[in-house]
């Protein structure tokens, strides 16, 4: 590894990262709250601005995959952050003007939602091009810090500003943020030394004769990739059923500590981020720990053993036991999930081929956001049935076992294949993005 320098380019890529999940988590619960002060909408409205509108938005990008595959991927991301913006900035120019409706604030959910997936996409396989292998660990090391510091800073911060000045300033904030990644995103061409169509050393993507024009199939390559890889199958199905379980909880989790217990709103916020400390903390041993004890190894014993916390919630009381319970809780859980996150996704990008990554990382997040969907829901019909605390229980044995799911050993990396001559010429480098909806910055980075 070439040690803590990255160089220039990889400087812009985390600053613009940094930029826009700041932005995420000041606005973090903002369109609901919109739509309770300013449409008064009901609970059923409400939920449905959340799931529906991350439901609605994975369909939609699945489609976004295969198109970004064979596009320069700095162009895409700076239209899909341009895009974010826009949508964002809707909702203040409707509010100014009056018109400011529900149906509005779930078309930018989604359309948000899918540009998210994209941008991730994007992203992951721009990364690939911009690093060497052996530095991708650092990079996945440092978002992971990024990712719990904006967590630790980002709520307060958006809290004191609705607080001050409404959720509808929060919003223009988090479109801004938008903005300045794009910015940011841009400036990774400027560098002295830099190669490429773009000036930012990424080569235009070429496709191979077989993928001329996209089918139907192509929709589910991703899907196919990832369940054809030993490693990836199993860490694939390990990270969708336990990010859908825990995040599951997370609404009776609230229900138990705001209503039953009657632990404050400023009690709640603090149990979730002091935690996040051990974020930052887990986040920095990643890549040390991995160098000693080997990175297969790391990943494997932080997947099972942050599947040991999740069912001490179901202890969780009132007063100031119970808000310490959950804090032990949520400690040692985020500690674990940021030692696993980074090396999965440094596991992901090194056993996925150039030319397959934006496919298969869209199939991975639209498949992990659909799976918390959808156990969200099977969880809240729990909770109604058998009581909070007994749904809990009920997910933290299941995410017990959880490991069994994880890769037993690791495989030998698949060979890069070689590329074939460009058949498509209507594939031009030069295709602007920005008009079309996109895709993910990490928005909402969450303790899975």
């Amino acid at each position: 590894m070439r040690g803590p320098g990255l160089g220039r380019r990889f400087g812009w890529l985390w600053a613009a990262y940094g930029t826009s999940a700041l932005g995420t988590w000041l606005a973090f619960g903002a369109l609901p709250l919109i739509a309770i002060q300013v449409l008064d909408a009901g609970p059923a409205r409400v939920a449905a601005l959340s799931s529906v509108g991350a439901a609605v938005g994975a369909v939609v990008a699945v489609p976004l995959g295969p198109w970004v595959e064979f596009r320069r991927k700095r162009p895409v991301l700076i239209g899909l952050d341009l895009a974010r913006c826009a949508a964002l900035l809707t909702i203040p120019v409707a509010y100014a003007l009056g018109v400011l409706t529900f149906v509005q604030l779930l078309v930018v959910s989604i359309v948000v939602a899918a540009a998210d997936i994209g941008f991730r996409a994007a992203s992951g396989a721009y990364l690939k091009t911009l690093l060497p292998a052996g530095d991708l660990l650092v990079a996945n090391a440092r978002f992971e810090s990024t990712a719990w510091t904006t967590t630790i800073v980002g709520p307060p911060l958006g809290g004191a500003a609705i607080g001050l000045l409404g959720p509808v300033a929060t919003v223009v904030a988090d479109a801004v943020s938008y903005l300045l990644s794009a910015l940011g995103i841009r400036a990774i061409g400027n560098g002295d030394g830099d190669k490429g169509e773009d000036g930012s050393g990424e080569a235009r993507p070429v496709r191979r004769a077989d993928d001329a024009r996209m089918r139907a199939g192509d929709l589910l390559d991703g899907w196919r990739y990832i369940l054809a890889d030993p490693t990836l199958r199993p860490l694939f199905f390990h990270t969708a059923v336990f990010n859908g379980l825990v995040m599951a909880t997370e609404p009776l989790l609230a229900v138990l500590m705001l209503g039953r217990f009657g632990f404050s709103p400023w009690q709640y916020g603090l149990a979730f981020a002091v935690p996040a400390i051990g974020g930052l903390v887990g986040a920095r041993l990643a890549r040390p720990l991995a160098a000693r004890f080997g990175q297969h190894r790391v990943l494997v014993g932080s997947g099972a053993l942050r599947a040991l916390w999740p069912l001490g919630l179901a202890f969780l009381g009132p007063g100031t036991g119970g808000l310490l319970l959950v804090m032990g809780v949520e400690l040692g859980l985020i500690f674990c999930c940021a030692v696993f996150n980074p090396l999965s996704a440094t596991c992901r990008l090194e056993r996925t081929p150039a030319d397959r990554v934006a496919r298969t990382l869209t199939a991975w997040s639209v498949t992990t956001k659909a799976t918390i969907a959808l156990l969200t829901a099977v969880w809240g019909v729990l909770g109604t049935l058998l009581g909070p605390r007994t749904a809990l229980g009920v997910a933290g044995l299941l995410v017990l076992a959880t490991p069994l799911l994880l890769p037993r050993r690791a495989a030998a990396l698949p060979v890069e294949p070689d590329a074939e001559p460009d058949t498509e010429p209507s594939a031009e480098p030069g295709t602007k993005p920005g008009a079309e909806p996109g895709a993910e910055h990490d928005p909402a980075p969450s303790r899975t």
